[in-house]
């Protein structure tokens, strides 16, 4: 039976890493006693097999475990359960990442639009992208849709819902997406609302986003679950998709694998993140890897783009095109709104800086 290569980092003595690694590898396949098993197939062919342990600092350990290929079924909730289902509430173990083959990622559509198709519903083909977000909290519908619309006179991009609305009172999902779909039509700029809820919660948001005419939505896979997303993507919508990491960090999952290789997965277009050398702490090597996971050549599927934010300023958008790229969207979002009054020129200064081109 194929197998697929895991890779963990265990905090371990030395002297008990090996003891440790094969306890992973049965948790993480067969979850019961080697000697209970009379199956000699399932000895040889589904138990978890430790490749190898490397040391990797004073008491952590990489380790290696080849997991079958059969066991991680044909949906992301089967195979996330099956890389770190039980062993996830160990508290000395991460998952690092996974060397997908392409037998299995062929189950995987992977982003509708990608880049490409994103560019194309925004007709800008030779630039990085911008996004910001309609906030704060508490805020009534018509007061998120008059931020929108400045926005959009600005020329910004995307502008999507902070992932802190949902259906609440002072601003209901189905009027605050009419009023800030409203606020952008007749331009380019795209509107995303955030989609939150169970399935009767969902559906209902599917039929106001379709009948407003929304150009894109957002998610939190990890609040929603990967499952809904992957199915979402592949059955109902019809438009990109806009990737939050909200409770990403609660998984103990790297970066890289979790919001660049399983959102892009499940048919994320655009992966949000936190920047390094803003609030939340990610290093410039994970951003890269996550950047590399989201858009490198990989079992067919198309690239999905980067979306660093999380405290971003306008005075940081010269160093973050240098290390992003063209092939980005630069999010900005509080940093906007402490303009106050002068919120146009502010994002359109924010415009042109990452068109490259003098505010007008």
């Amino acid at each position: 039976m194929d197998r697929i290569a895991v890779l963990y980092r265990l905090e371990s003595p030395a002297c008990e890493i090996e003891a440790r690694a094969q306890a992973l590898a049965i948790e993480q396949s067969v979850e019961m006693p080697l000697a209970a098993i009379r199956a000699p197939g399932v000895l040889k062919d589904v138990v978890g097999r430790v490749d190898s342990i490397e040391a990797d600092g004073d008491g952590f350990f990489l380790v290696r475990i080849g997991l079958a290929l059969e066991t991680m079924g044909r949906d992301i909730g089967q195979l996330l359960n099956m890389l770190f289902g039980n062993s996830s509430i160990l508290d000395h173990v991460r998952l690092l990442d996974a060397d997908f083959s392409q037998d299995l990622l062929k189950h995987y559509g992977g982003p509708r639009f990608g880049v490409l198709g994103l560019r194309e519903k925004l007709q800008a083909f030779d630039r990085p992208l911008t996004a910001t977000a309609i906030k704060p909290q508490g805020l009534a519908s018509q007061d998120l849709a008059a931020l929108c619309a400045v926005f959009s006179q600005a020329g910004i991009d995307i502008i999507k819902d902070d992932h802190g609305m949902g259906d609440q009172s002072y601003a209901p999902f189905a009027i605050r997406v009419a009023a800030c779909q409203k606020a952008v039509a007749g331009s380019r700029t795209l509107y995303a609302p955030h989609l939150t809820g169970g399935p009767k919660a969902l559906a209902e948001q599917l039929r106001v986003v379709e009948g407003e005419g929304v150009g894109m939505v957002m998610v939190s896979p990890m609040l929603m679950g990967l499952p809904v997303v992957q199915e979402l993507v592949a059955l109902h919508l019809k438009v990109p998709v806009l990737a939050h990491p909200a409770m990403a960090g609660a998984a103990r999952i790297a970066p890289p694998l979790l919001l660049g290789k399983l959102f892009r997965m499940i048919g994320a277009d655009a992966l949000v993140y936190p920047n390094h050398g803003g609030r939340f702490g990610y290093s410039p090597k994970t951003c890269q890897g996550l950047v590399d996971a989201a858009k490198g050549e990989w079992g067919g599927m198309k690239p999905a783009l980067p979306v660093p934010a999380g405290g971003m300023t306008l005075a940081r958008v010269p160093e973050m095109l240098r290390f992003y790229g063209q092939d980005v969207i630069l999010l900005i979002g509080g940093a906007l709104l402490m303009a106050g009054d002068r919120l146009l020129e502010e994002s359109r200064a924010f415009v042109s800086a990452v068109a490259g081109k003098d505010a007008p």
